[in-house]
């Protein structure tokens, strides 16, 4: 190569007024001109003293531009070469290669790294009879658990239509691929056999507390008390007054996120009590959840700070693993809750795991109610909860949504004051834990 030797090269400062641009002059780019800056300083002057003159400085950076173009001439070749199965090599190539042994080891580290992505995004389900095994002892540890804390992912709401996040055909694996997102009609999604299946523990005393990502309200249309949920991220079918103290919960039977955004959360309607605005209560990526609920991260924290047991319901656990407060890693790891993860993808748990199932999450679910000898609810439309929490719109308020909101089937009674006390009294006086 031709240029100024780094002996050669030093000088003092340019004027300042006279810096400005002259990057640009001489024909470098501003990631060439960033990384000669690093090298040589602002003005051309190495450590070693001495001065430069524009010329020299000029012929100096292009003989930097020359290497590190033919650094990557080098490693296009070698990457051509090692890419080519080894038969196919010529003594020539393998010689090329032999001598570029930093590259090698480079390009063996990418396909290394590429292909343990890959495999973590692969789907695995166990036999059916490993998965049985697996379930009996889950189910023993359920039945054997003090304090049972629920963790829930995307992946309980997929049987829902519900797409999730990183599957096969979740939300950012499409965007990666450059496919279109339909949105879905979520005023027709129900609660899950998975959904149905917790709040029947819970009624029995075998779940103490839920702590879910979603924010698609299916817990609570479930017949999950609010107090056994912590809803981290929100739930899309709840408005709050944030003026009022404390503040005051709107639950709607539509989506109430339609005009709101990531730091935009104003939904159109108003406090009937202050007249301020409400505002939706979903975290977005890149948000800090602030309200008291229906996030309640204080019931959360207790929550796992007593667990003794923590199942994880499909979940990739990538978020949730950020949440220091919920995994109880200040402990001593004798005395930290044993983890079980139902999962089809790998998690960033799953070394920690006492079990990892791999399974849908219906279909463990199903095994272990059956294991446990309960009976899974059916989810009945008319019975929803959410029709007798709702909140309903006042005159002039009907034409702020435009959302298709949740309905009774054609026919149904709103259920009748009787039965609505006597499933408060079955929540209060929850039976006993089967044996």
């Amino acid at each position: 190569m031709g240029g100024v030797s780094a002996a050669a090269v030093g000088g003092a400062a340019a004027p300042g007024k006279r810096r400005e641009g002259r990057w640009r002059k001489w024909g470098l780019s501003e990631p060439e001109a960033g990384r000669w800056r690093r090298k040589w300083g602002a003005s051309g002057e190495m450590a070693a003293g001495g001065s430069l003159s524009r010329s020299e400085r000029k012929a100096a950076a292009r003989a930097e531009i020359l290497r590190q173009e033919e650094q990557r001439d080098r490693r296009r070749q070698v990457s051509r070469i090692w890419r080519k199965p080894p038969a196919e090599r010529s003594p020539e190539e393998c010689q090329a290669l032999s001598e570029s042994e930093d590259i090698v080891r480079d390009l063996e580290r990418r396909r290394k790294r590429r292909e343990r992505l890959r495999r973590r995004q692969e789907e695995v389900c166990d036999e059916p009879e490993e998965l049985k095994r697996k379930v009996t002892e889950l189910a023993a540890a359920v039945r054997n658990a003090k304090h049972l804390v629920i963790y829930t992912g995307a992946g309980i709401s997929t049987a829902a239509s519900i797409p999730d996040y990183r599957g096969p055909n979740g939300i950012w694996t499409l965007l990666q691929k450059g496919r279109s997102i339909r949105a879905p009609d979520l005023s027709e999604a129900e609660p899950t056999l998975t959904h149905m299946s917790i709040a029947c523990l819970h009624k029995h005393n075998l779940v103490q507390h839920v702590v879910s990502q979603n924010c698609d309200g299916l817990h609570l249309r479930s017949g999950l008390p609010r107090a056994a949920i912590s809803e981290l991220h929100g739930n899309m079918y709840i408005e709050v007054c944030t003026s009022c103290t404390p503040n005051r919960e709107y639950v709607r039977v539509f989506d109430v996120t339609e005009r709101t955004a990531l730091h935009r959360h104003h939904t159109g309607r108003m406090c009937h009590k202050c007249g301020a605005q409400l505002r939706d209560t979903i975290v977005h990526f890149g948000e800090k959840g602030t309200l008291r609920q229906p996030l309640n991260w204080e019931a959360a924290t207790e929550a796992a700070s007593k667990a003794d047991v923590i199942l994880c319901l499909g979940s990739s656990l990538k978020v949730l693993k950020k949440y220091p407060r919920l995994w109880c890693m200040s402990k001593p790891p004798t005395r930290r809750p044993k983890l079980y993860i139902v999962n089809l993808q790998w998690t960033p748990k799953d070394d920690l795991a006492a079990l990892k199932l791999h399974g849908r999450c219906d279909d463990v679910m199903r095994l272990l109610m059956a294991e446990l000898g309960l009976e899974i609810p059916r989810y009945d439309r008319a019975r929803d909860p959410i029709f007798s929490l709702a909140e309903p719109l006042r005159p002039g308020e009907e034409t702020t949504h435009s959302r298709k909101p949740v309905a009774p089937p054609p026919g149904a009674e709103p259920p009748r004051e009787e039965e609505e006390e006597e499933e408060k009294k079955e929540k209060e006086e929850a039976p006993a834990r089967p044996g």
